[in-house]
């Protein structure tokens, strides 16, 4: 039996079906941090992921590179992942960027995202109702393209500031397939969350332990066309060396076009936390409270997201995801006006628990089975079973 140690420290030797790891069983697998006892172990131990290839590779500061996910889910979210029992591409990506480096002092530089599949509808601009930018590079009712991001970023020194279409900074999950621990996405992720923004954003470095942002934009989801006037910004402070926290907040009008006013305000809160070398906890509350011009609710909600990650190898890790996500808002009955008398609000609480895996069979291949129980005793959620469902669901993101 090979117990996955490459000059090991101080000993490792098989012992029947198990392996002696010896000092306190901290065997260094040669893949990134100890493992646990029994054979079991030993072979998820084992990690040679091999070396990783590029496509495009970097040249002169420019580099490009892309994935392709694809997964299958037995039951649908109302989330990404819609589309159940059938084998689908779910983002098929390129991007293309010139990073800047200040520690010469001034640089310029940008990047470019295009994307194809079932998740590009849910990353176009969709938040004003005109098909303006990307909104209808539809292709059928589920699949798509999309410009997720398109921006210029100059800097000197501890100062950055990137001018166009770019991600947001609210959150913990993203839109980036492999950036993500998890197959599926958090309620508070799609419903609470913006997913792009355009306009302008600042970065600043206070110090190493503090990072701050601040900026304008044009509302939530919008393409280069004026759907709103918000600021984003937020502050990012590594308490210490096991803990950060991040508070990022997005406030102002959110959308304002011929069918949809919106406006208040949003923060998320992010406490990242290292409890061991291998154990990750990731606490997230989100709160999102906004109305219509006529000052009327339109949405009021609130999340909490748990994330709990173990990582075994650079091979293997495990993680559970536990979220409470609370929603009231206005429900329309007729012609979607926001003031008509036979509008209700209702109150809704959704909870959703999730186990996965990330395996990693080489470098550039991530394999991320997972479960997945949703309740929703008010049946506001859209779930394809009702009150309570159960998921699997796979997915295996190829990167190049």
């Amino acid at each position: 039996m090979d117990c996955g140690c490459s000059e090991p420290a101080c000993g490792c030797e098989v012992i029947g079906d198990a392996c002696d790891m010896g000092c306190d069983s901290g065997c260094d697998s040669g893949c990134g941090g100890a493992i646990l006892d029994g054979s079991l172990a030993c072979k998820l131990g084992e990690c040679d992921l091999g070396d990783p290839f590029s496509l495009f590779g970097e040249a002169c500061g420019f580099s490009a590179g892309g994935w392709v996910q694809m997964g299958y889910h037995n039951n649908a979210l109302p989330l990404f992942n819609s589309r159940p029992d059938e084998f689908q591409l779910h983002q098929a990506w390129l991007w293309a960027e010139k990073a800047i480096d200040t520690s010469c002092g001034f640089d310029i530089g940008g990047r470019i995202d295009y994307v194809y599949g079932t998740d590009s509808q849910d990353t176009q601009a969709f938040g004003i109702d005109n098909d303006h930018w990307d909104n209808d590079w539809d292709n059928g009712g589920d699949y798509g393209h999309a410009l997720p991001q398109l921006y210029m970023e100059a800097g000197y020194g501890d100062l950055s500031v990137k001018v166009g279409h770019f991600y947001t900074i609210i959150g913990w999950e993203v839109v980036t397939a492999p950036d993500n621990f998890f197959y599926s996405h958090a309620y508070t992720m799609y419903n609470s969350e913006p997913f792009t923004h355009t306009g302008a954003l600042a970065t600043y470095n206070v110090s190493d332990n503090v990072t701050a942002y601040g900026g304008y934009v044009f509302g939530w989801d919008s393409g280069f066309e004026d759907n709103g006037d918000a600021f984003l910004g937020g502050l990012s402070v590594g308490l210490s060396d096991d803990l950060t926290v991040t508070y990022a907040t997005v406030g102002g009008r959110f959308a304002d076009d011929r069918i949809t006013t919106e406006q208040g305000y949003m923060h998320s809160i992010v406490a990242d936390v290292t409890l061991t070398d291998n154990l990750q906890y990731i606490f997230q509350s989100d709160l999102l409270d906004t109305e219509n011009n006529a000052g009327a609710l339109v949405r009021e909600t609130f999340g909490i997201n748990q994330y709990l990650i173990y990582t075994v190898s650079d091979c293997v890790a495990f993680g559970g995801r536990f979220e409470w996500y609370n929603q009231e808002g206005v429900f329309l009955n007729d012609n979607g006006t926001d003031d008509d008398a036979d509008d209700f609000a209702q109150e809704s609480d959704i909870y959703a628990l999730t186990l996965g895996m990330n395996y990693k069979p080489h470098a550039n291949v991530i394999v991320r089975p997972e479960i997945r129980w949703d309740w929703d005793d008010d049946l506001l959620a859209g779930l394809d079973e009702g009150d309570d469902q159960t998921t699997f669901g796979i997915d295996t993101i190829f990167m190049f």
